[in-house]
């Protein structure tokens, strides 16, 4: 299967450069000036910008899909969706469950990989927990939080054949810092969050390998001058990855632009941690054990008000980010692209637009709105 586009502004070495991109077998096969292929499918894309897929690594769920009740087929629901956001690859965020539900949702995962599928690719499990803290839990089932078990873990990836990516823990959870290296053996890098930790025990789970943190300065413990704490410390690192939900509502647009500033935008990953509620009205819903009610738009716990997710877009995220930094597209694209790629080692085959990458593109129109959506070489969206 062969399909030709041409006339894009393909988005190559940080830069939009007109193109044209042939894709073969889902693979991108070639990219030069005037291809011609009397075999392949032709689409003249008329100058409209073409990305490389978007990939959201914490995400709840979606269109009335929460992850932790999810069926296999409740899984492809949430791929379509998301493909038509611009996302051709996302993590399933597996909130902080009992065991047998967590083992529940892994086997659901792994009957999604055996049905005939579209829309984006299911790339992997997010565990957000449930090695977390009890003061910033958010909506963590507290009862359910649980100290360093590496043999739980163990269990778990075994159950997912090795597709647990990535663990959101709190550092100072009793045995967590010693036990991220042991993470990393696992395949599984580790972020930190939901965390009051202090300055040095955070600085302590950095330096044993923990790679990122969870939602940049929500459910964890603020930086005061004399009391940097974990913000302080991920925000002070060269090298950890900071998510950011970039909705107007879990950071100040200002705040967006200082985390950018001191991270620089190689180091930030927009994320949406978006849950069964995004892509539909207000209303009554669900995040795993808790019961959420969203108003405007705005998801929170119904008892306790607590903010619980959130109902974004990745490509809502995208043209938040354009309006709160004044900055051009091309600097913006690798913060939900190239950067999540490189975090879960996966930058090889998507993340960028190269030969011998998948074929997993996003075109978008003048407004920076999603044309259509290419998963695996396949045209998964169009308007």
């Amino acid at each position: 299967m062969k399909t030709l586009l041409k006339n894009g502004l393909l988005y190559l070495n940080h830069g939009f450069e007109k193109k044209d991109l042939l894709l073969r077998d889902g693979i991108i096969s070639q990219i030069g000036e005037s291809l011609e292929d009397g075999e392949a499918e032709v689409t003249d894309l008329e100058g409209k910008k073409v990305a490389p897929g978007f990939f959201d690594i914490h995400t709840h769920g979606a269109v009335n899909v929460d992850v932790n009740a999810a069926s296999a087929e409740d899984f492809e629901a949430i791929c379509r969706f998301f493909a038509s956001k611009g996302v051709t690859s996302w993590l399933c965020s597996i909130l902080t469950d009992t065991r047998e539900q967590t083992l529940a949702c892994i086997e659901e995962y792994k009957r999604w990989k055996t049905l005939e599928h579209k829309g984006a690719d299911l790339a992997g499990i997010h565990l957000e927990g449930p090695f977390l803290c009890a003061e910033y839990k958010g909506a963590m089932p507290e009862h359910l939080l649980r100290p360093a078990d590496l043999e739980l873990l163990k269990e778990y990836q075994e159950a997912a054949g090795g597709d647990i990516r990535y663990i959101t823990v709190s550092p100072e959870v009793e045995g967590i810092v010693d036990m991220i290296p042991e993470i990393k053996k696992l395949g599984i890098q580790t972020a930190i969050g939901h965390s009051g930790a202090d300055y040095d025990t955070a600085r302590a789970a950095i330096k044993n390998g923990a790679a990122a943190s969870t939602h940049t300065g929500n459910a964890m413990k603020l930086l005061h001058q004399h009391f940097p704490a974990i913000w302080g410390a991920v925000l002070e690192d060269d090298d950890l990855y900071c998510e950011m939900i970039c909705d107007g509502r879990h950071l100040h647009p200002g705040t967006v632009r200082l985390i950018i500033k001191t991270k620089g935008l190689d180091r930030v990953i927009a994320v949406t941690d978006s849950i069964m509620a995004s892509g539909l009205p207000d209303g009554k819903y669900k995040l795993g054990v808790n019961d959420v009610v969203v108003v405007d738009g705005d998801a929170k716990l119904a008892v306790g008000g607590s903010r619980a997710g959130s109902t974004l877009t990745m490509d809502a995220a995208l043209r938040n980010l354009l309006e709160f930094t004044g900055r051009p597209i091309e600097e913006l694209i690798p913060v939900m692209t190239e950067n999540p790629a490189r975090l879960m080692g996966m930058y090889g085959s998507i993340g960028s637009i190269d030969t011998g990458k998948d074929g997993d593109l996003v075109v978008l129109d003048e407004e920076n709105r999603v044309f259509s959506t290419y998963s695996k070489g396949k045209m998964q969206y169009h308007v």
